[in-house]
């Protein structure tokens, strides 16, 4: 059964600090990129920092390069993302993604994901 499942999600205070993760069932995790996405209400989704199978490779976007720490375990099939300085601005759902499997460029477009989680709400107030 494939499956992303992410957690973590939670309401806190503009300058806190959060920890999404997102543990996978998932075939060859260990060969795919994983990313993580937000949408707000309203707006599109948005692509927001992806890494490469072996770590050695991750990509965020403009809007949240400083602030946001994308790690993964393969060991676990695990990923995280970690989002410090929280502003209200960064209130949205998260969702993580597998891309396919023996692709080793991390990229931060949605087309390239064909597996999703259900996603974690993080809410900030101000």
């Amino acid at each position: 059964h494939v499956q992303l499942v992410e957690s973590g999600g939670d309401s806190v205070q503009a300058g806190g600090s959060l920890t999404l993760s997102c543990v996978a069932s998932v075939l060859n995790y260990d060969e795919r990129c994983v990313a993580w996405f937000r949408q707000a209400p309203g707006n599109k989704r948005e692509g927001i920092a992806a890494i490469s199978p072996d770590s050695g490779t991750v990509k965020y976007a403009d809007s949240v390069k400083g602030r946001f720490t994308i790690s993964r375990d393969n060991a676990k099939e695990m990923a995280n993302l970690r989002i410090d300085n929280l502003q209200p601005e960064d209130t949205a759902v998260y969702y993580c993604a597998a891309g396919t499997s023996g692709v080793y460029n991390p990229n931060l477009s949605s087309d390239r994901y064909a597996i999703w989680g259900q996603g974690t709400q993080v809410t900030v107030s101000s």
